[in-house]
């Protein structure tokens, strides 16, 4: 599908070509081939951001993560390559970033997440040199890599987790974990940091305490209520603001990976779509707007409460998809999103965590073991499966659904990482 100009009316207009949008264009396309639907959405190119994390950790290829946005916007959508600039609910309307306007009968807001570079003193000016990474890019993930396998034998090395809702609760410490294995399989030892705004390793306190094992055996130290808020890179200085007083205090690093602030974009923060928090107000069930109810919004931009994940994304989609169908139809929600997200945390290079959840930090995991054990076989979910789970996803293939809630025992098994 190629790019066209902004035009007129659509029966559907999906703001975000993203995991999201795709996922409910492409699926909405394949059951109404005919349904007049436009997708608006800037970019280039599209990528796989769960595998940024292996990428720094040396198990993926970056290059593998990126496909261009052309061939993953289905065959049948108008595709209209512009940013948008305001929202006008009460007029069915979306102005673009040329000034002109396209009108609506429906409309889905799946337009991601901002990171918020600069609120984070001198981070973009030595970003990708001086130690400091993030694998919340594409154009540095390599470089976190470089950065591991760099770190001298007694060096230190930060990890950090910003006061803000972020995109992938778990990768900030995905990372560490490979980095630490990568270490300990060369024989050497580190002062290794996981630097948090949070007071726990995870958001769900059942995975939490099988975190806090982890962290034990790689003799890794949380720091829990420490807030990145500036970066030195040139000094290998990284200043945090600590506990509720927030008293600053500067760490000395040799390599630090930095996990940005995020927020939801502005455009949408400053729109009468969004609550006070500058998300798109949903109901957290039917995922449609609660003042208007031809919008519906799905993803990190939503105000959902649930970890901002792509297997959330997935399962937001079914209920999306089914209350978009039956709006169509003119008549009222079907579906009720129960709040599943999914974190696929590497305790090691070959073992993974298969963290599920629902609302309420319930475990849901999709297979009747206990989840917070890490398992080889769970590695071959990471690298292989779920990259072609999400491809199919954005091209209208949701792949199953498994996940429901079981019981286990309050005592965390034993294990290794």
């Amino acid at each position: 599908m190629s790019a066209g100009q902004a035009s007129g009316r659509h029966r559907v207009v999906v703001v975000g070509g993203g995991a999201g949008g795709l996922a409910v264009a492409s699926t909405l396309l394949r059951a109404q081939p005919q349904l007049d639907l436009a997708v608006i959405e800037p970019s280039d190119n599209h990528y796989y951001q769960p595998a940024w994390t292996l990428v720094g950790g040396g198990a993926y290829n970056v290059a593998d993560t990126r496909r261009s946005e052309a061939s993953c916007m289905p065959a049948g959508a108008h595709w209209i390559k512009h940013r948008v600039a305001s929202f006008q609910p009460e007029q069915d309307q979306v102005t673009l970033d040329d000034g002109s306007t396209v009108g609506y009968d429906f409309l889905v807001v799946a337009a991601g997440i901002q990171l918020d570079w600069n609120k984070i003193a001198g981070l973009v000016d030595t970003l990708g040199k001086n130690g400091v990474t993030s694998n919340y890019s594409f154009d540095f993930a390599p470089y976190t890599w470089q950065c591991i396998r760099n770190l001298k034998n007694g060096g230190r090395a930060l990890f950090t987790y910003p006061a803000t809702p972020i995109k992938c609760a778990g990768a900030p410490q995905k990372i560490l974990y490979l980095a630490a294995d990568h270490l300990r399989r060369n024989g050497k030892q580190a002062d290794i940091r996981y630097c948090t705004a949070g007071g726990a390793m995870f958001g769900v306190p059942f995975y939490s305490q099988a975190l806090d094992k982890v962290m034990a055996n790689y003799e890794a130290k949380p720091e829990f209520k420490h807030n990145l808020v500036a970066v030195d890179g040139p000094a290998h200085k990284a200043t945090f603001e600590v506990g509720e007083d927030k008293k600053q205090i500067a760490l000395d690093f040799d390599m630090i990976h930095v996990v940005p602030p995020q927020s939801s974009p502005d455009f949408i923060k400053n729109s009468p779509l969004a609550n006070a928090a500058g998300w798109v107000d949903v109901d957290k069930a039917t995922l449609r707007h609660v003042n208007h109810a031809n919008v519906f919004s799905l993803g990190d931009c939503c105000s959902a409460p649930n970890s901002k994940t792509a297997a959330a994304v997935r399962s937001q989609s079914r209920t999306v998809l089914a209350n978009l169908q039956a709006a169509l139809e003119g008549l009222p929600p079907t579906s009720a999103y129960d709040g599943y997200a999914s974190c696929p945390l590497t305790t090691s290079k070959g073992k993974m965590l298969l963290a599920e959840f629902i609302y309420g930090g319930t475990p849901a995991p999709s297979f009747p073991f206990d989840p917070r054990i890490p398992r080889r076989s769970y590695w071959w979910l990471k690298t292989t499966y779920f990259p072609a789970l999400y491809w199919d996803m954005v091209k209208g293939d949701l792949g199953p659904d498994w996940h429901a809630v079981h019981e286990f025992p309050a005592a965390v098994p034993s294990f290794q990482p």
